[in-house]
């Protein structure tokens, strides 16, 4: 892995009139394809009749014409893209989960990671659970389940269970006759919702994905809340909200998100141009020319340029019809990838003295490959500008870094990436000024873990992405 992995996105659509509702949810998982590249799905609810499918692959190559004109029409629907932080990346731990119970149904997708999936699973296999999984979504749908046998309705099951999961988690849940989306106490990921003209409800990891359905953005989801859309219109259940202190994702601000989006009042776009501006005042150097590393480079590199006066170029095109970089399966795969989604602008960089502004240096391979793209089109000099601080912690919330053995900030000091880089200079975003990407939310809280190791929760025994495989191989 040469870059840092995304977690999910989620979708939920609640309609009064019943239509071809799988169109919709399309729409909205093709606007957080950034998220998860891996597989997605879409459940649909026909009368309180769940149906869906899923399978590997990107938004656009699994639900063609033929099959979207298959699904069911519907006034519920909900949607998942995936890039699986716990499980390995097959059809079956492709989103969303479809559980039948004696009570009836439910379709479950999640966005996240739980830090005690592991105690969770072994306790419900030792009651004889039953999983076709392996991914930490499967022991949130049974945990619920298993509150809905006792409980008067979903939303108390939903409930009761959130006092069992701990970690991560962004869900929309779908009844046969409710919507309802959850976020976890700390709200690690975003999660929203709006209305559209007709009354139809949509729930969302980002913003952009609203936009993109025509829906009216109404509000962020608040840590630990519960909203549930039904026939009887909205409410919500509070009785996890201000129990701990939010620690939303500072690294959904850097990298994960789309600059288009606003993550609880936080416009992505505007938070990237404060990084610039913030590297621009730390790092000063002569140059020619700003450029930044598609796509979440640019914003970063627009702020630099504000700040500094030196003038912003293109430096590079990007081939939109390619995948994220690190979403390849090996080292070769994910350099050839590199050459062939990065071209540069020959005319933008030969014989000048280049800024190149990056969202992070991971592991440092594709970084050092993008740098020789630079030198080979004629640069005479590339200063790196990064706006992250170097990553030296694992992280248990939905991003993969599962070890600190690769991070290249662990293993060497600055001046050596420095040098392994191949660049003049090398300046990393410091930790101590990430809230001032917030603006005027910056009172917020939010995680930094992977960078300052200080983490919001306990951190789990079992943290390898593949540790429910390990066990079953292991038996």
């Amino acid at each position: 892995m040469s870059g840092l992995r995304e977690e999910c996105g989620v979708f939920g659509v609640y309609s009064k009139e019943r239509y071809a509702i799988a169109r919709t949810v399309y729409y909205g998982l093709f606007s957080l394809q950034h998220r998860g590249q891996e597989s997605c799905g879409i459940v649909v609810n026909d009368d309180g009749v769940l149906s869906g499918y899923k399978d590997i692959g990107i938004v656009n190559d699994v639900f063609t014409n033929e099959v979207l004109d298959r699904q069911s029409d519907g006034k519920m629907a909900i949607g998942h893209v995936r890039y699986g932080t716990t499980g390995t990346s097959d059809r079956l731990n492709a989103q969303p989960i479809m559980v039948n119970h004696i009570k009836g149904s439910m379709a479950l997708a999640h966005n996240g990671n739980l830090i005690n999936s592991h105690e969770l699973r072994s306790e419900l296999e030792l009651q004889g659970s039953i999983f076709q999984t392996t991914s930490d979504t499967e022991v949130i749908a049974y945990l619920i389940t298993k509150e809905r046998i006792k409980a008067n309705s979903i939303e108390d099951a939903i409930n009761f269970a959130m006092h069992r999961i701990k970690g991560a988690y962004s869900l929309v849940i779908m009844s046969p006759t409710k919507l309802i989306a959850a976020r976890d106490e700390q709200g690690f990921r975003p999660l929203c919702y709006g209305i559209k003209e007709d009354g139809t409800y949509i729930v969302a990891s980002e913003s952009c994905a609203l936009d993109s359905v025509s829906a009216k953005f109404v509000r962020d989801i608040e840590p630990g809340e519960i909203v549930v859309f039904d026939s009887e219109g909205v409410r919500t259940i509070r009785d996890h909200c201000n129990k701990k202190e939010k620690a939303l994702c500072i690294f959904e601000y850097i990298y994960f998100a789309r600059p288009d989006s606003v993550l609880d009042g936080v416009s992505v776009h505007a938070a990237r141009v404060r990084a610039g501006r913030c590297l621009a005042q730390d790092y000063p150097v002569e140059a020619d020319v700003v450029v930044g590393v598609p796509d979440s480079g640019l914003d970063a590199a627009i702020g630099y340029s504000m700040e500094s006066g030196i003038p912003y170029g293109i430096g590079f095109i990007k081939n939109k019809y390619i995948g994220r970089t690190f979403i390849a399966p090996s080292q070769k795969a994910r350099e050839d990838r590199v050459r062939i989604k990065l071209n540069v602008v020959k005319e933008t960089i030969k014989g000048k003295r280049v800024i190149l502004v990056d969202d992070s240096i991971v592991r440092g391979t594709t970084c050092a490959r993008i740098v020789s793209l630079l030198k080979e089109a004629g640069a005479k000099e590339v200063h790196m500008r990064v706006s992250a601080p170097p990553f030296l912690n694992p992280c248990y919330y939905g991003t993969d870094i599962d070890s600190r053995e690769n991070l290249i900030a662990v293993n060497h000091e600055i001046e050596e990436i420095r040098e392994m880089t191949d660049v003049e200079s090398l300046g990393y975003m410091k930790i101590d000024r990430l809230p001032e990407l917030l603006g005027d939310k910056k009172v917020m809280g939010f995680c930094n873990a992977c960078f300052s190791g200080n983490y919001p929760t306990k951190t789990p025994v079992k943290v390898d992405k593949y540790k429910f495989e390990k066990r079953i191989s292991e038996r």
